[in-house]
């Protein structure tokens, strides 16, 4: 008997709607990077983009455990000196809190050209509208999951 690989026309890709509102953010994330890669599936394949398309709404609401919102997230710029540094909790209240959240799944995907092919079936939104409602997305309850998905104040 051998090994059954899937081949690309035969990869069914669904569209998924997290609200990530009140959600713990390391654990919303390895539940986003799982959909993505399709690991999900009991076909997965590791050499093929064969995961799910994942929309996410509220990100500006993820919350953080401990003391992660004073964590300093740096940048360089490129030029001599431009080393350059924010917390989280300045980015989650600043212009884009939603790269907070594309930051935790990308890191927690495997580097390389396929990991950056299934980022772009990430969308994130901060508010809780998004554009993609023609694509009917099958609501994932994330909350439910597990009780420590969500942080108990």
């Amino acid at each position: 008997m051998k090994t059954y690989s899937l081949k690309a026309g035969e990869i069914d890709k669904k569209w998924i709607l997290i609200d990530a509102e009140g959600i713990v953010l390391g654990r919303l994330a390895s539940i986003i990077a799982t959909r993505l890669r399709g690991k999900h599936k009991p076909s997965f394949t590791p050499h093929m983009d064969m995961g799910d398309n994942v929309i996410v709404i509220n990100a500006d609401k993820v919350q953080l455990t401990g003391n992660k919102r004073n964590k300093p997230n740096y940048w360089h710029t490129g030029y001599p000196g431009g080393i350059k540094s924010r917390t989280t909790g300045q980015i989650l209240e600043g212009k884009f809190p939603e790269r907070v959240v594309m930051q935790a799944v990308k890191r927690m995907l495997p580097g390389g050209p396929l990991s950056r092919q299934q980022m772009t079936h990430l969308r994130v939104y901060a508010g809780a509208e998004h554009p993609h409602e023609a694509q009917q997305p099958e609501v994932l309850d994330v909350r439910a999951m597990n009780k420590k998905n969500t942080r108990s104040a």
